[in-house]
């Protein structure tokens, strides 16, 4: 099955011998997502009937986001919040705010967390869920800002139009992401931030849960084999940004040539 990931040019994390010194270092994985199972390949349990059940009908969920939005995020590490301004990207705004009104993301665990990279969320902690949202894809727009540290991007593949559920906060600047389509449309409050830092990353990104499983068995995959990964009690709108919106994030630099991969 696909996954989600971000493809840099520059090569993937902990893949390939060590370079020279004159060689630059491999650049890290991009964030990656899963592909979902077929509606009734989920496992009968309690955990599975306790998710709002307009989420199995994803054409349906097509309103408007306001303008400027927040999204309280209750973890098990502690709370932050997201900023979002439907200007910079409006398509991924308004698809964040309907998963977020019915509850897209509770419980869902922040599955894979690659230090000074990203922390990737988005899967949900439902199979019936995820298989709903295989296909629920969306179209790919501009990047009108850059991947600075604390703003949020969709997960994608290498294909265009592949955006659907699974998010990235930035851990770090990564501009390098900007040319290949990245588009940020919100960003984490300072604060908020030093909360995402200590979310659990000790799994390592090759060590962590395979995402088609998470999304064919749902939460009791992870929290049998990966116990200690942390998880997003609720995620709720909250109102609108303050009137003081955060500052757009600077422009995307021009694509360059890719880097050789170190061999």
């Amino acid at each position: 099955m696909r996954k989600l990931a971000i493809l840099l040019v520059a090569g993937t994390l902990g893949i390939g011998s060590q370079a020279a010194a004159q060689t630059p270092p491999p650049a890290p994985a991009k964030p990656k997502t899963a592909t979902a199972p077929k509606v009734g390949t989920a496992p009968k349990t309690a955990a599975a009937r306790s998710y709002d059940r307009a989420l199995l009908r994803p054409a349906l969920l097509k309103d408007k986001a306001p303008e400027t939005y927040q999204v309280k995020f209750v973890t098990t590490r502690g709370e932050f919040t997201v900023s979002v301004t439907r200007a910079w990207a409006p398509i991924g705004a308004d698809r964040f705010y309907n998963l977020v009104k019915h509850h897209f993301y509770d419980n869902a665990s922040f599955f894979r967390v690659v230090p000074n990279f990203v922390v990737q969320f988005g899967i949900s902690a439902y199979a019936p869920v995820s298989a709903a949202w295989q296909n629920a894809n969306i179209k790919d727009e501009p990047v009108t800002g850059s991947n600075k540290r604390g703003y949020l991007t969709y997960a994608k593949t290498s294909q265009p139009n592949t955006r659907s559920t699974q998010i990235f906060i930035n851990l770090k600047d990564n501009a390098s992401l900007d040319r290949q389509g990245f588009s940020p449309f919100g960003v984490v409050d300072a604060q908020g931030m030093k909360v995402v830092d200590m979310l659990y990353d000790q799994y390592g990104d090759s060590g962590g849960p395979d995402q088609d499983q998470i999304a064919k068995q749902g939460k009791p995959y992870i929290d049998k084999g990966w116990p200690k990964l942390d998880s997003i009690k609720s995620a709720t709108l909250v109102g609108a940004a303050a009137e003081a919106a955060p500052a757009k994030p600077a422009a995307a630099k021009p694509a360059t040539p890719a880097a050789k991969k170190p061999q």
